[in-house]
């Protein structure tokens, strides 16, 4: 029997795993690095363990030091979450080499399952049907083509090529991502089927020889392919679910499977269905298929690990259904570029439950109020997880919940996550994996543009009346009030949309008498513009009648940051100085680093002439690749950076001088 667990994993992931030895009595350890020294999961846990260090490769990613670690905290298993060395043979075989309890797969069946080529062939065998797969770029003569990494997953290695010419670069590419976040560099190529869904079957096997299939999920929507919503159980045409089923646990078994592990298919627009590979793990996405079926799936990995049978002979009934988000720090609008920076509010309402199943809404987070996001590891924040009596009912509990969420601090896909769930085509279940492709006004943020002056006029009420609150002289007069009325208050915001000037005048009753705001893009003071009351004003609260409506507004202010959360949607401000400092010029076409990374690799050289799309340089951030890319015709004035140097964000990249005849 398993007493001290060493969860050899971060975040999300390793709360998910500590809270259900929680649950069971078991003892934890957690290993962290030191960037992760704060994190929540290392208070979690009962004893922890410091890995020097803070990238990947030097902390989680160490065999010998999470060994050691186990070692001195006197841990009699590990348990290796749903990432970095979860689906490595190498380490299961380590553990169980070392003594040790290991909580997931055999390391036989890890490696041939983690070797993709060998998995399809090995599968193929057993009778589970496959895509068209090469290993010889040269010889595809039919497109368009997905390239994959052979090891790993989580999208990373993997690109769309829809002609010819884009194949070199394509796998040239996938080759460096895969090595950079497996260690290997193999591709692969499969030909891509459009329109088609991404479906995956749960399996779970024990040593006694059952193997199950415990529902499917649908994980269709996804960017980067990499999934951001999964819903269970998927909506399939008739015949295919048992099927499916069928295949996975053909698969399972070919392998000796022992554990929890995924299948995963590609399910085509006429109903077949094809392997893409199986993950010897835990999924990220667990979470909708404990809460249609009610299974702990930690809870059957550790008594699978004990050497117990499975507590169930067949697959189990599903309930209701349910959705999961995966909301990331990161900026969809730019290409879902990862962000980074500290999280001052992460408030999500009406949360029945943390990390174990739950009716209603769950939240699996990885992040608290204050955490820093940083550059080393993935983006995602945190899961919502819902489940509902329906599909449409777990749709609009989840949307509504996030649209409420106060997310302050960061950049997030939360915006982009709620159009998806409210989305006309999602509703009707017209998922699959190009939808965002097909849906720019999913990328819209909540907040429309004619929405910001509310939200900036809420802004600088509520600093006013934190300020007449903090005053010791003439308390009771409204701030700003003046026995000439002729000058109004000012206050001045960086907004989404540029620099947003505010003008408002309070009477001697404090009540609202006018107000603006400048410039016309955001204009509020033109005949259209809407007849706003002030009903009240707090530092974090502001009320205002508009148009004869009450709207309530949250503020939330920290430094000269001003996050203000409305019923359309939310606003980050920055309020600008009244006496701004100078700062430093850059020079004309002066490229900058859109968060902190490291500079991979440089394309191009000084005096070099370029065109407008040309790949100048690519920088490496929370484990993906970023193109650095020249934004007119030119000729690269400056490199100031080498490859390999570490750069913060704003940092200038590269300089590219306009020439018109640079063509």
């Amino acid at each position: 029997m398993i007493t001290r667990l060493l969860v050899a994993n971060r975040g999300e992931i390793a709360r998910r795993v500590l809270a259900t030895c929680r649950m069971l009595g078991v003892e934890t350890v957690a290993v962290h690095s030191d960037a992760d020294a704060d994190a929540p999961f290392v208070a979690e846990a009962d004893q922890a363990v410091r890995l020097p260090g803070n990238t990947p490769v030097e902390t989680y990613l160490r065999i010998d030091l999470l060994l050691d670690a186990a070692r001195k905290a006197g841990a009699d298993a590990v348990h290796p979450g749903y990432g970095f060395l979860a689906e490595n043979a190498e380490f299961a075989a380590a553990v169980t080499d070392a003594g040790l309890t290991w909580v997931g797969p055999p390391a036989k069946a890890i490696a041939a399952m983690g070797d993709k080529m060998a998995a399809k062939a090995l599968l193929a065998d057993a009778g589970v049907p496959m895509l068209p797969t090469w290993t010889d770029a040269d010889g595809i003569t039919d497109f368009p083509v997905l390239v994959k990494a052979s090891a790993g997953g989580g999208g990373r290695g993997m690109r769309i090529v829809r002609e010819p010419a884009g194949l070199a670069e394509a796998v040239a590419s996938a080759r460096r991502e895969a090595a950079g976040a497996f260690g290997d560099g193999t591709v692969f190529v499969e030909r891509y089927v459009e329109r088609g869904r991404h479906v995956e079957v749960q399996v779970f096997g024990d040593v006694h020889g059952t193997v199950l299939a415990l529902g499917e999920r649908d994980c269709s929507i996804q960017r980067r392919h990499q999934k951001i919503v999964e819903e269970a159980p998927a909506l399939l045409p008739d015949g295919v679910r048992e099927r499916l089923h069928a295949a996975a646990v053909a698969a399972a078994r070919a392998v000796g499977y022992v554990g929890a592990g995924t299948v995963e298919f590609l399910l085509a627009p006429d109903g077949e269905f094809f392997f893409l590979e199986m993950n010897t793990r835990l999924q990220v996405e667990h979470p909708v298929t404990e809460a249609v079926t009610g299974l702990d799936l930690v809870r059957l990995q550790l008594l699978v690990a004990e050497g117990e049978p499975l507590p169930l002979a067949a697959t189990p009934p599903v309930t209701g259904h349910a959705i999961e988000v995966r909301l990331c720090a990161e900026d969809p609008g730019q290409g879902f570029r990862p962000a980074t920076g500290t999280l001052h509010r992460f408030a999500v309402p009406g949360v029945a439950g943390e990390f174990t199943p739950t009716r209603g809404l769950r939240l699996d987070s990885g992040v608290i109020d204050g955490s820093t996001v940083g550059v080393h590891y993935d983006s995602m924040l945190a899961k919502l997880v819902v489940w509902a009596p329906t599909r449409a009912e777990a749709a609009r509990l989840l949307a509504g919940a996030l649209a409420r969420a106060e997310l302050h601090g960061v950049t997030t896909n939360r915006d982009l996550l709620v159009r998806v769930l409210r989305s006309p085509e999602f509703r009707a279940a017209e998922v699959d994996t190009g939808f965002l492709d097909r849906h720019d006004e999913v990328f819209a943020p909540l907040l429309p543009p004619d929405g910001v002056p509310l939200a900036a006029l809420a802004a600088a009420l509520a600093s006013a009346a934190a300020r007449r609150s903090a005053a010791t002289v003439l308390a009771g007069l409204p701030s700003g009030w003046r026995n000439v009325p002729a000058f109004p208050q000012v206050a001045r915001f960086t907004g989404p949309d540029g620099e947003i000037e505010v003008r408002y005048r309070l009477d001697r009753a404090g009540t609202l008498a006018e107000w603006s705001t400048h410039p016309a893009a955001g204009d509020a003071s033109g005949d259209n513009a809407p007849t706003v009351t002030l009903v009240g004003a707090t530092h974090d609260r502001v009320a205002l009648d508009v148009d004869g409506v009450r709207r309530a507004f949250r503020v939330h202010r920290v430094g000269s940051m001003v996050f203000v959360d409305g019923p359309d949607g939310a606003a980050s401000l920055a309020e600008l100085p009244r006496f701004p400092l100078p700062t430093v010029e850059l020079a004309a076409g002066s490229l900058l680093a859109p968060l902190p990374g490291a500079v991979a690799r440089v394309h191009v050289a000084v005096g070099q002439r370029v065109a407008a799309g040309d790949l100048l340089l690519t920088l490496e951030a929370m484990k993906l690749e970023h193109p650095v890319l020249a934004p007119t015709d030119g000729v690269v004035a400056d490199l100031p950076v080498p490859a390999g140097g570490q750069v913060d964000t704003g940092a200038v990249l590269a300089v590219v001088n306009f020439e018109e005849d640079a063509r």
